[in-house]
């Protein structure tokens, strides 16, 4: 169970963290003073501190020193009741992940503890690099042991040693953050800070802002002084998902950074010097996107010094079983099941899918045909409607190609009522929504930017139907060609 501590001297701080976990699985541990504090860092050992900057008879600046003396990796959020930039400026410097000011907001509390949370996750739990379904004691799991996978290996291996940046490219669902992890817990930065920022979730603005920080009043909202990750990632590794989506604006100091080590929050004159390791992932065709202008060939270059890229679940055959059958043991141990593995019937439907959603996918179905499973053997009418509709749910041959013309409305209608489900008009709307954006895509090879404009859409908006809708670009540019 993750463990929240909070020092600060405000009683009534105390009560209101200790009231807005009250539902939570999270342990509160709180203490007044700094000697209880630590007393209780150092047994707990807690995953996020909620540190108060004005404490009795002390500093909760001169305590953060002590704190990453005991666990340099642990969150610590600053509590303060000044916004003056210098109290900001040096808990940054400390290393904070947040500092939040006095009246709390309990809802962004909430908010930056879950982050938190997962940051400390990212940085803690290993990620475990093994050749057969044995569940690891703890972390997560690399699984495989087909040849493009035990390549995969062997390039963590080389590279993570290396201060360089590292481009990890694969179709959405591969593992592409897992390969990040196991990267930095190799690396000599692994005692420093590790941070994940996905840049497709985030707008142009926030995401520069994420990045870089901004400055009081350097738009509309901005009411104090942001501390980006960048900075707050100074001598550790950042890392970069679905990096392709940067803004033409952001790609330019994203650029300068990796060139100079320096940059200006947004809004702001200040130059600001870093040291951050620079991990990057995309799904996207970036050499298409140099070539229509979308995507810079000079930070390419800078990001993609080494290169790995992850194979897509179909074409990790020998891999398959060995992964049904970890996920079956994972879920067995959280769900609290004796599922003992597929039937031949089960297996052969599972292996005449083509995946597009690639382990993600994987995952997924395993645990929901676990949820549906009456016996100790997954049996088909226990698997998804997905994989029961022989591909056509996503509008795909069992090669993987993109068949967006193949797909016949009446069948699929006669499919479900068949089946019984009373989802009829969400699905059905879903799947011509997923032939539409398949083929205007198919028909611009790709180009986002074109398929939006022609779709009357918004690049953004785009991409997430994409994502919802688990279209692979890159099946879509082959498909084409």
């Amino acid at each position: 169970m993750a463990k929240l501590l909070v020092i600060d001297d405000d009683r009534t701080v105390l009560r209101l963290v200790e009231k807005a976990f009250v539902d939570s699985e999270l342990q509160i541990f709180t203490a007044s003073e700094p000697e209880s504090g630590m007393a209780l860092l150092r047994k707990e050992v807690p995953d996020v501190l909620l540190l108060d900057i004005m404490l009795p008879d002390s500093s909760g600046l001169e305590l953060a020193k002590q704190v990453r003396q005991q666990d340099p990796k642990l969150p610590v959020i600053f509590i303060t009741a000044s916004d003056e930039s210098d109290v900001a400026i040096e808990a940054m410097t400390l290393g904070a992940y947040e500092y939040l000011l006095k009246p709390l907001d309990m809802a962004n509390v909430q908010d930056l503890v879950e982050r938190a949370l997962e940051t400390r996750r990212q940085m803690q739990l290993p990620v475990v690099m093994q050749k057969n379904a044995v569940l690891p004691a703890e972390g997560d799991a690399l699984v495989g042991r087909s040849p493009s996978m035990m390549e995969v290996y062997k390039q963590i291996g080389r590279v993570s040693a290396q201060n360089v940046a590292v481009m990890i490219r694969g179709e959405s669902g591969t593992g592409k953050e897992l390969i990040a992890r196991a990267i930095y817990q190799h690396s000599s930065r692994k005692e420093k800070c590790y941070l994940a920022v996905n840049c497709a979730a985030l707008s142009d603005t926030l995401l520069e802002s994420e990045l870089f920080g901004h400055e009081k009043g350097a738009f509309t909202g901005a009411d104090r002084r942001h501390i980006g990750k960048f900075e707050q990632c100074h001598g550790g590794t950042i890392f970069l998902d679905e990096v392709g989506d940067m803004s033409p604006l952001t790609q330019a100091k994203v650029l300068r950074l990796l060139q100079e080590k320096k940059f200006e929050r947004v809004g702001g004159t200040e130059t600001i010097q870093v040291d951050v390791r620079v991990i990057s992932a995309t799904n996207q065709p970036l050499e298409r996107m140099i070539k229509d202008n979308e995507f810079r060939l000079d930070l390419m270059h800078r990001l993609n010094a080494f290169e790995i890229h992850l194979p897509p679940l179909r074409e990790r055959g020998e891999d398959f079983d060995l992964l049904v059958n970890h996920f079956l043991l994972l879920f067995n141990r959280q769900l609290d099941k004796k599922i003992t593995g597929f039937s031949e019937e089960a297996v052969a439907i599972s292996r005449a899918y083509s995946w597009p959603g690639n382990l993600r996918e994987l995952q997924s179905v395993v645990r929901k045909s676990m949820l549906m499973a009456t016996g100790p053997v997954i049996l088909p009418e226990f698997l998804p409607r997905d994989l029961l509709a022989g591909g056509m749910k996503t509008g795909r041959d069992n090669t993987g190609r993109n068949g967006g013309d193949s797909f016949n409305l009446q069948e699929f209608v006669s499919l479900v009522i068949s089946e019984g489900r009373t989802d009829l008009y969400a699905e059905t709307l879903q799947e011509m929504e997923r032939v539409l954006l398949t083929n205007v895509l198919e028909h611009h090879g790709g180009n986002q930017s074109r398929a939006a404009e022609q779709l009357g859409i918004t690049r953004g908006s785009l991409r997430n139907k994409i994502r919802t809708l688990g279209i692979s670009i890159g099946q879509v540019v082959s498909s084409r060609g």
